[in-house]
């Protein structure tokens, strides 16, 4: 049975942060140096919003989120798109620094991994027209048949790569986030 009300749903209550997932994103980047001071944002899936109140605390100069629910954090610095990623025109959203995506596929159990790739490669297929050279890629995703095919073809995409499941995520979950830090820009994309 999973414990909803664990140490960092308190700490983040406690913290004004509106879901426990803010710490994996402030664990992943202390240890990765993803987003930076000025830096633009597009976060997929970002509601309730977050990695976008970490993201503006780390100094990023625009954040814009996009999902389905709507993202609950209110900033000059945050543009919010309520829209299904796979109908976003992301030609009129920018050039990024940092893509993110904590995007997840309601959880049922069984299929949970495989839709959690296929929202993965829709927020990867974001992500590659988004991202400026040698920007950042950050992509939450659950461990399943799919997992080595995914993250084989987002490796020779950036300098460096790494899978890291940080220590606010909870043990018996399979979710893993998939760091790519200096986007090669492809001009084929």
């Amino acid at each position: 049975m999973i414990k909803t009300r664990d140490y960092y749903f308190k700490r983040a209550k406690r913290e004004g942060y509106l879901a426990r997932s803010a710490y994996k994103l402030i664990q992943l980047n202390k240890k990765y140096n993803l987003i930076k001071k000025n830096y633009d944002v597009l976060d997929i899936g970002c509601s309730p919003g977050s990695w976008v109140q970490v993201s503006l605390q780390f100094g990023a100069k625009r954040v814009v989120g996009i999902d389905i629910q709507k993202a609950k954090v209110k900033s000059s610095s945050f543009e919010f798109i309520n829209q299904d990623i796979g109908v976003v025109d992301h030609s009129k959203i920018g050039k990024f620094d940092v893509v993110l995506s904590d995007i997840s596929p309601s959880t049922k159990g069984y299929f949970d991994a495989e839709e959690s790739v296929e929202l993965s490669r829709k927020a990867w297929m974001i992500a590659k027209v988004t991202l400026k050279q040698n920007g950042n890629f950050l992509c939450k995703v659950f461990q399943g048949r799919e997992f080595e095919e995914f993250t084989a073809e987002l490796r020779k995409h950036f300098k460096f790569f790494k899978i890291s499941k940080p220590k606010a995520s909870r043990k018996q979950s399979r979710e893993m986030y998939l760091i790519g830090a200096g986007f090669k820009e492809q001009k084929d994309i």
